[in-house]
């Protein structure tokens, strides 16, 4: 140890990145172990970033529900779709957090300690090493510093920019636009989602999903405008703006991910693969992370954390093998700029299977319902994206 270097107790639990799943989890722990000191390491400026977290109410059970209304920034008591056919208005409950409602229920807990601005040189299983070389100490290291690409996880990407805008006069939106798809398609399926927030201000993202991850922030920012000038909203002024790129996971060798991954370390949300394969999304996976990381059952030590957390993760990703499939068919036999019939044709099942697919619980009658009918994209294409180790393979001859 150099004379430099410093060497303190951190917490019992050190959660090392201030992300959704990382907050969500230390919120759980404080309550369910009050006696439990927790520290959240965080790089950037503020945990939890700039972001807005949205789901189907149908993706949460009861209880999960009920735990994170406290969270909610914003609810809605259903949704749309629009398509070039059709539009289609759902009475699925949807709901968003905010960074900030996150942020303030971590700041408000007296056993979470926050460091913010502090950057981590290297992790191991009962120490978080500071790139100032100081050493915090704790039996319980759980590491959600976001996602790591790796040859067992093919992908494609869902990138989005998103403002909030604030109009000069009231819109007429009473409850999102999950996807406008009445849009130019570039670069890959794009659609438009809209979040109304009050009477005169909206949250837009323009969404791609891409076979690449590049984000042309200036691009998708001009495209929002000219979104809300074609609706025929005047904008008074832009009041933030988010941007994301998430993994839509094509094929994935759970088994081989975690074999490869760091041995001393307790990997969470999109670091441990635990995110929708269609969507991208995590906050359902971070809520039941969250109530195992909070089980009284588990020691909180970083193996038994491990140990846990790999076998819900192995769970999720044999559960989501139908999904990878049909991402495989929307990125591999879908022209780029005809994958929007796909979601088109999705979006016309019985509103109960499209909210089972969002909530992941697919029935075997549901997959074979998605599938039966006039395929939407060539058949002899289809075919070719039916096995998951062939996309593998490719994946590794391509690297």
């Amino acid at each position: 140890m150099s004379t430099e270097q410093t060497e303190t107790n951190g917490a019992d639990v050190i959660f090392a990145g201030g992300g959704l799943a990382s907050c969500l989890a230390a919120l759980r722990l404080s309550e369910a172990r009050p006696d439990c000191t927790i520290a959240i390491i965080e790089s950037g400026r503020e945990i939890c970033g700039n972001h807005t977290w949205s789901f189907h109410q149908t993706d949460l059970s009861h209880a999960d529900y009920e735990w994170i209304t406290p969270l909610i920034a914003y609810r809605w008591v259903g949704q749309k779709v629009l398509f070039p056919e059709f539009e289609r208005r759902l009475s699925t409950p949807y709901a968003s957090i905010t960074s900030t409602s996150l942020r303030r229920a971590i700041y408000a807990c007296s056993n979470i300690v926050v460091r913010e601005n502090t950057k981590i040189a290297e992790l191991k299983a009962d120490q978080v090493v500071l790139e100032d070389e100081t050493i915090l100490r704790a039996a319980c290291i759980i590491d959600g510093r976001g996602f790591t690409p790796g040859e067992d996880l093919k992908l494609g990407f869902q990138k989005f920019v998103g403002l909030e805008l604030e109009l000069a006069e009231p819109h007429e939106e009473t409850v999102p636009t999950i996807m406008d798809a009445c849009v130019d398609q570039l670069d890959g399926y794009r659609f438009v989602y809209v979040l109304p927030l009050s009477r005169t201000r909206l949250l837009i993202e323009d969404t791609r999903y891409s076979d690449g991850s590049d984000l042309d922030m200036n691009a998708l920012h001009i495209a929002v405008l000219a979104y809300a000038v074609e609706r025929g909203w005047s904008v008074k002024k832009t009041v933030r703006s988010e941007k994301g790129v998430l993994p839509i996971a094509l094929a994935h060798n759970a088994q081989r991910f975690w074999d490869t991954m760091q041995q001393d370390t307790a990997p969470i949300g999109l670091r441990a693969g635990l995110f929708h394969p269609t969507t991208g999304y995590s906050l359902p996976f971070a809520l039941r992370t969250a109530e195992i990381i909070a089980d009284p059952k588990h020691a909180l030590t970083t193996s038994e954390m491990r140990k846990a957390i790999r076998a819900f993760a192995l769970r999720c990703s044999a559960k989501q093998s139908h999904y990878r499939m049909l991402n495989r068919m929307l990125f591999g036999a879908a022209q780029p700029s005809k994958r929007y019939v796909v979601l088109q044709r999705f979006y016309r099942l019985p509103q109960t299977l499209i909210e089972r697919f969002y909530a992941g619980r697919l029935m075997s009658i549901d997959k074979l319902r998605i599938l039966v009918g006039k395929p939407p994209v060539p058949i002899q294409k289809a075919l070719g994206c039916v096995s998951e180790a062939k996309a593998l393979r490719k994946s590794e001859e391509a690297t």
